[in-house]
């Protein structure tokens, strides 16, 4: 703006000579090398946010969901046959890398052999102490929760094990940054470690995967990225700008002329390793590439991006271009071929460590002028900002530590008196039991004392029966042995009678006289009276006779009920007796189980206050 001269000098007017943007200005002051363009950053443990994007002024191009494309596992035989023989040797001798392992990586891991190959690349093949902190540090609270929580909703919504919430994925996935934030104290959770864990977590288990972060953070150096205010990502960038600068003059002067600067489209490239954005085939295959030669293959694929997209950017504007960068960029490599095309372009780029040296010293040197020339006055107070920040984050984690210590307390409190009134409880069990023993053994007592009862009771009914059974026996044998001598004595007389009367038949036969008085049958003809009195004679034998055999007959049936009746009286005892035994027996079993019970149960007590 510049003053305009008016005839009324009351009043100051200004107008507009142009509009020019402060990057520009900046720019205007640097040479022709790339200047040092520092975004605002923000807290330690946040990602730089890129500017914002107006979603209704893309003309409804949605960008590409993160964890979308899916990538198959089929191999060529050959290849496989080839990575076998290379883990086999390799597995020899873990600590030497095999000579041709590069060269197969480069060409991209087989799906199916990723977990195995991406652990020993990282060296995780005996980490057994970082399986067992990692169990630890679940159990732990973190303070970074709410932050994790809600970057879990976000991370590969578009792959099916991540997009139900509360699933099994999304609960290992949690766990996991859960479990880091507590274990790296330093740096904690930050946004965008969730995409490479979700990485991590579909080829090995949450444990394994908890392993393959930590080194990638720690050996690999991604964690210095999150440090000291991104520092270290600050000079990436710069190394990237220069390294354009090199392979890429033309876009790099473009992006200088729109005033694009790296921090705006490649913050998440850095410290998510283009796992955010890019489909699944493109990001195994970087970090195959990253866990076999480093996080140096940041700038190789970053190149490699921005060369084969370079004649599409210098049609951009700045608008466009952060367009194509958030949207465009991501949905071109969903062609397996397009992926395999950028990744031999980075695979074949030479970037040297000692270029990246050199441009991280000046990057350095350049930090130092800068401020040198910066006012001491804006040093000093972006320096006291720095260390009240730093005093707030101390007084936040005094705050949460003091607060730890008294929910400690509390629960130490809440413990102890948990194992107070157990102790309570287990004694009066004890003094329970020991009554109960008491109880016990005098019931043993009484039940001996009945058991010797009954066992007298039962000798003196056995021998009763016993003296009763004998008893009968001999009764029974006696009126067995009367029965047969009266069957004999019955069968002789009957005997004898048929053959008197056979005699007589025959003496009657040979009388001519005698056998008018018989019929052809031999029955008596009764013709005159002294037939009737012969008659008379003979029936009163044959009655006499018959009487006997009556009397016989009752007495015979008699002794036969007696003896019926003596066996159903010593089935009835025998029946008796038996029932005692059972008695006894159930006695004797109830007192020594009861018994064996409370020797247990006092034996357990006894060793649970021994413990």
């Amino acid at each position: 703006i510049k003053q305009k001269d008016r005839k009324n000098n009351s009043d100051t007017l200004y107008e507009v000579v142009c509009l020019e943007s402060e990057s520009e200005r900046e720019r205007r002051k640097t040479t022709a090398s790339p200047s040092l363009r520092l975004p605002q950053s923000g807290s330690q443990g946040s990602m730089i946010p890129s500017p914002p994007e107006d979603d209704e002024e893309e003309d409804n191009d949605e960008p590409l969901l993160s964890g979308s494309g899916d990538v198959s596992k089929e191999c060529a035989e050959k290849i496989l046959e080839t990575w076998g023989e290379l883990l086999s040797k390799w597995h020899l001798n873990l600590s030497v890398r095999p000579k041709t392992l590069s060269a197969l990586v480069r060409s991209g891991v087989p799906e199916a052999l990723r977990g195995e190959v991406w652990q020993l690349l990282a060296g995780c093949h005996n980490n057994d102490h970082l399986v067992e902190k990692y169990r630890i540090l679940i159990t732990k609270e973190s303070p970074q929760d709410s932050a994790i929580t809600r970057d879990i909703n976000r991370t590969f919504p578009a792959h099916d094990y991540f997009k139900d919430t509360g699933g099994d994925g999304q609960d290992s996935l949690y766990k996991i940054c859960k479990a880091y934030s507590v274990y790296d104290e330093e740096i904690g959770y930050c946004q965008g470690q969730s995409f490479l864990a979700a990485v991590l977590l579909l080829h090995m288990p949450e444990e394994q995967a908890f392993s393959v972060l930590v080194k990638i953070m720690f050996d690999y150096g991604l964690r210095e990225l999150f440090k000291q205010n991104f520092e270290d990502l600050h000079c990436k960038f710069y190394q990237l700008e220069r390294l354009m600068q090199e392979y890429i003059p033309d876009l790099y002067n473009h992006f200088l002329d729109i005033s694009l600067e790296a921090h705006m489209y490649a913050s998440q490239w850095f410290l998510t390793l283009f796992t955010a954005k890019f489909p699944l085939y493109m990001v195994f295959h970087i970090i195959d590439l990253l866990l076999c030669e480093g996080i140096s293959v940041i700038f190789n694929v970053a190149l490699g991006l921005l060369k084969t997209t370079k004649d599409d950017l210098l049609l951009t504007d700045f608008e466009g271009a952060l367009k194509f960068f958030r949207v465009q960029l991501p949905k071109r490599y969903r062609s397996e071929e397009n992926a395999k095309k950028l990744m031999e372009l980075a695979c074949n780029m030479k970037i040297s460590q000692k270029k990246l040296k050199k441009y991280e010293k000046e990057y350095h040197t350049m930090r130092e002028q800068q401020a040198q020339q910066e006012d001491p006055i804006e040093r000093f107070e972006r320096e006291n900002r720095r260390l009240q920040e730093a005093n707030m984050r101390l007084e936040q984690e005094n705050d949460d530590l003091a607060h730890e210590l008294v929910t400690s307390k509390i629960a130490l409190r809440k413990d102890l008196d948990n194992a107070e009134e157990k102790a309570d409880a287990l004694n009066k069990e004890l003094l329970m039991t020991k009554q109960k023993l008491i109880d016990a053994e005098e019931e043993k007592r009484r039940l001996e004392e009945e058991s010797a009862q009954l066992k007298e009771m039962c000798r003196r009914e056995l021998d009763k029966a016993e003296s009763e059974i004998k008893k009968n026996s001999s009764i029974i044998g006696d009126y067995k042995q009367i029965c047969s001598q009266l069957s004999e004595r019955l069968e002789k007389q009957q005997t004898a009678n048929k053959a008197e009367i056979e005699k007589i038949r025959q003496k009657v036969d040979d009388c001519e006289h005698c056998r008018e008085f018989f019929n052809k049958e031999g029955r008596v003809k009764v013709a005159s009276s002294a037939k009737d009195g012969s008659d008379e004679d003979t029936d009163e034998e044959k009655e006499t006779l018959k009487n006997q055999l009556r009397e016989m007959e009752l007495e015979l049936a008699q002794t036969k009920l007696q003896l019926v009746e003596a066996e159903c009286k010593i089935q009835d005892l025998e029946h008796h007796l038996g029932l005692a035994l059972n008695e006894v027996q159930a006695a004797k079993k109830t007192w020594f189980n009861r018994t064996i019970s409370s020797i247990k149960t006092v034996t357990g007590v006894q060793g649970k206050e021994t413990c």
